[in-house]
Parts: C-alpha cells; sequence; structure tokens
C-alpha cells in the first residue's frame, strides 16, 4: 500500500495562476488545458468540474485561450519548420482536441498557396534523404513521406521522378490502404 502525499486542493485564484503559467510556457488548445486543469482538482465532483470550466471561461474572455489563433499558428509552425503536410497537421490538431471546423480553416488558409511536392521535397531535405538505391529505400522513404502527411500522388510524383520502377510503386499503393491521392 503507497502512502503518497495528500493532494494539494487548489483555489480558484491558484488554479488560473497555474493555468496562466502553462500558457505562458507554451500555446495549447482549450482541451489540452481542461486536461491538465482536470488534473490538479478532483475533476469526478461538481465544485472541480465547475472550477475547470470557470477558469477556462476567463482565459477565452481574457485571450488567453484560442483555439483558431491556436491552430493557425500551430499549422505554420509545423508547415515552416517541421516542412509537415496538410494531413499530418491536421491528424495532429485532431489529437490535441481542437474542433474539426476550426480545424479545416486554420490548416486550409495556412496551407492555401503551397505546393504539396515542394513542401515534401524540403521534408525530404530537412531529413537528409537522397534519392533511392534499392526497393528497402524506397520504401522507406515512402512511409516516412506517409507519415509526414503528404497524399499518394505526390509521394508517387516524386518516386516516379526518381526514376522507381512502376512493380516498386504498384508494390507501394497497395500497402496504403485507405489514403487516396
Amino acid at each position: 500500500m503507497a502512502f503518497g502525499r495528500p493532494r494539494k486542493v487548489f483555489t480558484e485564484e491558484e488554479l488560473y495562476e497555474y493555468a496562466v503559467g502553462a500558457l505562458a510556457r507554451r500555446m495549447r488548445s482549450v482541451a489540452e488545458l481542461k486536461r491538465l486543469l482536470r488534473n490538479k482538482v478532483e475533476a469526478d465532483t461538481e465544485f472541480g468540474q465547475t472550477l475547470v470550466e470557470l477558469i477556462t471561461v476567463r482565459l477565452k474572455d481574457q485571450g488567453y485561450l484560442n483555439d483558431a489563433k491556436y491552430a493557425a499558428a500551430y499549422s505554420s509552425f509545423r508547415r515552416d519548420n517541421e516542412k509537415f503536410g496538410r494531413l499530418r497537421v491536421v491528424t495532429d490538431l485532431k489529437a490535441k482536441g481542437v474542433h474539426g471546423e476550426v480545424i479545416e480553416k486554420a490548416v486550409s488558409a495556412v496551407y492555401e498557396d503551397i505546393s504539396e511536392e515542394k513542401l515534401a521535397r524540403d521534408f525530404l531535405r530537412r531529413k537528409r534523404l537522397q534519392k533511392p538505391a534499392d526497393q528497402k529505400h524506397v520504401a522507406r522513404i515512402f512511409r516516412q513521406l506517409m507519415r509526414a502527411g503528404f497524399q499518394l500522388k505526390t509521394i508517387f510524383a516524386i518516386l516516379k521522378k526518381w526514376d522507381v520502377d512502376d512493380e516498386t510503386l504498384t508494390a507501394l499503393e497497395n500497402e496504403s490502404p485507405g489514403r487516396t491521392g
């Protein structure tokens, strides 16, 4: 039987200060912040739930918490620094609890005038991936581009320009069910 320290009971002001500190360290979605705050209060009680909602509303009113701004900043960062494709950014934002409509608006705006093939090539350069020498290397590059969120048609366009044979491309296409190009 483990004897841990008794859980500290946060007042509204202490929880607010904690939330502001968490947002000062890095931007967060509403869902992420709520998850963080629930860990600090007894979330199964009505008081704990009300306190989390109260702090969230207060932060939204003050402009510290905004999923639309968060999604736009996150999308821009992932595009510019990580060189990730649209699909990866959408998946990551969904995992962070951002609403689907907010994601679609933000990601569409950020990726509006971007050539996906150029972005994929930038990703390959960033990862220092060269023209593949054998089928194993082709498959590795294919999977990395898939994980990075690029569409099949973009991946195949790059691989065809690298003179990858049609047999290998067909095998890779069969390996990736559910992804449309």
